[in-house]
């Protein structure tokens, strides 16, 4: 990429016929890419001719247009000072966003995860918010995981020393200060300029674990060197249908120091996710959806059709082997579903599974963590004689948790951790690093209180005596409403009327 343009140049290559754009002051030729671009064709012929950097930049780690773009659609170096400016309009929108954005209320204000939500949907650009609370179909499971714990019931036991209580445990024989780890949630930047560094750097300020994502907006080596030095992190997988790939993706990360790897298994096909899918029709242009029409990409999917293209779905038991072959790192199965799948992974094994269906985002009507999490331990108590928890076969879980209760509910069910992703993607989309600080100074007063009020003076002494989960699997048990959360969730609409003229 020795040659050098003018900006007088790229500005001609401004077309749907042939577009140039400039990304960190080099030229690409991205003419044979817009109709496959996850975020559609509309924004990158807005920089057509143009230097696109400052929209680039929050949805995409560094290097995604050298990695998608072939060598010979990198033309070359732009002479800056040459490169016609983009004039950035702040619409009536944005300006009352912003407003919001500064009546924010005080991190003191904030009580509960609950709260980060309700500020993040205020304060987050729409396709964002979009973006992160969008889920399967009617969405109904996505609510089901937060419900399912509201059907669990606690058997305190009195009368016992709680002066001092400890909520330190061990995940994959590493130290965490509480049973929680941050799970990977992608395109982190949409919601903040520092995006997943936000989760790094709180991770390690509160001795907690972060699992990275495949499809963070930040560059995986970039989340590493904002890492301390000894801070432990996961690594979430998509599995690429190229396995030289994928063998790539995880000796480099096992050669940086990750301590375990969670291979994702609920997504063979993207889930349906209509309030991103609504985002996407609305922010694309109607002509330039007919003109790509004829093409027969599938156009419809939001910012999440940007996990779907390079998944495999042909991963399958005997794929195991390989990746035991490639890599010393323990395995987990991230998106176990059943009891039989769980006891699969012991057989073949596995260092654990995470009992998860992807934040209600993948099928919808499959059931939450904490209900598959009571028939994986009787089931395995029975068949292999497995005791919960185990240290050679960890039993994780992630959805729906928005307090330290839902995660001790599932400890005294066997489960070793439980992740956490939304709530901290709403505190620093609202607050930045020092909304997830907050976030896990709540959950810290939280497990002190609760382990004091349950007579539990150590995460050993939560025990399946402490909960009533005689109603946990069944559906139509009415429970109070959570109203916190209830007035958070933002329903799903139908498709709307465009706008005209009101009727006489």
């Amino acid at each position: 990429m020795s040659q050098t343009i003018s900006g007088k140049e790229v500005a001609l290559h401004n077309t749907r016929q042939s577009c140039w754009i400039i990304v960190h002051g080099k030229v690409y030729d991205v003419t044979d890419f817009l109709d496959d671009h996850p975020g559609g064709s509309k924004i990158i012929l807005k920089y057509a001719g143009k230097d696109a950097t400052a929209e680039y930049d929050p949805i995409h780690p560094p290097d995604a247009i050298t990695t998608n773009l072939p060598p010979e659609k990198h033309l070359g170096v732009a002479q800056m000072d040459t490169v016609e400016k983009v004039e950035i309009k702040i619409t009536d929108e944005e300006k009352a966003r912003l407003e919001r954005v500064s009546n924010r209320p005080s991190l003191d204000e904030v009580l509960n995860l609950h709260d980060f939500e309700h500020v993040a949907r205020l304060v987050m650009p729409d396709k964002a918010w979009a973006y992160y609370s969008s889920a399967a179909d009617d969405e109904i499971t996505h609510r089901e995981n937060h419900a399912a714990y509201h059907r669990i019931w606690f058997r305190p036991r009195v009368l016992r020393d709680v002066t001092n209580v400890d909520w330190f445990t061990t995940v994959l024989g590493h130290k965490s200060s509480m049973p929680v780890y941050i799970t990977a949630t992608a395109l982190g930047k949409l919601g903040h300029p520092d995006g997943e560094l936000n989760l790094t750097r709180a991770a390690a300020k509160h001795g907690i674990i972060q699992m990275i994502p495949t499809l963070a907006s930040c560059s995986f080596d970039q989340i590493m060197d904002a890492a301390q030095p000894g801070q432990v992190q996961f690594f979430q997988l998509y599995v690429n249908k190229d396995r030289e790939i994928t063998k790539r993706i995880l000796q480099h990360a096992e050669k940086r120091g990750i301590k375990g790897l969670f291979i994702t298994v609920d997504a063979p096909q993207l889930g349906r996710r209509e309030k991103d899918m609504r985002m996407k029709f609305e922010a694309e242009d109607p002509s330039e959806v007919s003109k790509a029409g004829a093409s027969g990409v599938d156009r419809s999917q939001g910012a999440a059709r940007a996990i779907s293209s390079f998944i495999d779905p042909g991963l399958n038991w005997n794929d195991l082997k390989w990746f035991k072959s490639i890599t010393s790192m323990p395995l987990i199965l991230k998106g176990v579903q059943c009891w039989e799948d769980a006891m699969e992974a012991y057989d073949h094994g596995l260092a654990g599974v995470v009992l998860s269906n992807h934040g209600g985002r993948q099928l919808d009507f499959s059931r939450s963590g904490i209900e598959i999490l009571a028939e994986v331990v009787e089931n395995l108590s029975k068949k292999r004689n497995l005791t919960f928890p185990n240290e050679k076969f960890q039993l994780f879980i992630d959805g729906g948790v928005r307090r330290a209760t839902d995660v001790l509910k599932a400890v005294a069910l066997g489960a070793t951790a439980v992740g956490i992703g939304r709530p901290f993607i709403y505190a620093y989309s609202a607050y930045g690093q020092e909304g997830v600080d907050k976030a896990l100074r709540i959950l810290h007063d939280e497990f002190e209180m609760n382990l004091r009020l349950l007579g539990a003076p150590t995460l050993k002494n939560v025990v399946p005596e402490m909960v009533d989960t005689s109603n946990l699997s069944s559906h139509i048990v009415s429970v109070p409403d959570d109203r916190l959360y209830v007035s958070n969730y933002e329903s799903l609409r139908g498709a709307q009327l465009k706008v005209s003229k009101p009727k006489l």
